[in-house]
């Protein structure tokens, strides 16, 4: 776990308490929270602009570059928009159909900085956080993105 003052980011093997995120980005200081929670949906989009039914999602990261990754992530999300508190946490391990993968929320004055935020801090983890995602089907499974 990375903890910053009013930034808290860690990554998971057991399954999310969304109630524990939204805890971290309490404030009595912020009128708003911009809250999301990632979770694995039924089908996914393959090459051949068809659909495949999804079984479970199995995730893989880079122990320690994953955890600076997100906490950098977050610091930019806090610097850029003002924020007071922000809490971001990603699974790994085996997620199973409907179960959240990912919840963040970002607690700031107003509400428009929070929900930026919260779309803002999802992009950069995403796009920068060395977390790889295996979708499995009943069929086989495929890594999507880069795999580990």
């Amino acid at each position: 776990m990375a903890d910053v003052t009013g930034i808290r980011t860690w990554l998971s093997e057991d399954p999310l308490d969304i109630s524990q995120v939204v805890a971290e980005a309490s404030s009595i200081d912020a009128g708003g929270m911009g809250i999301f929670v990632g979770t694995v949906r039924a089908s996914a989009s393959v090459e051949s602009n068809s659909t495949k039914s999804v079984v479970r999602l199995d995730y893989e990261a880079h122990p320690t570059l994953a955890v600076e990754k997100l906490q950098a992530a977050a610091e930019a999300a806090a610097a850029k928009f003002d924020l007071i508190k922000v809490a971001a946490v990603h699974r790994t391990g085996r997620c199973e159909l409907g179960e959240p993968t990912v919840a963040l929320a970002c607690s700031a004055a107003h509400r428009g900085e929070a929900m930026d935020a919260a779309r803002f801090l999802i992009d950069e983890i995403k796009g920068t956080v060395p977390i790889w995602k295996s979708e499995v089907y009943g069929d086989g499974s495929a890594w999507v993105g880069a795999t580990p």
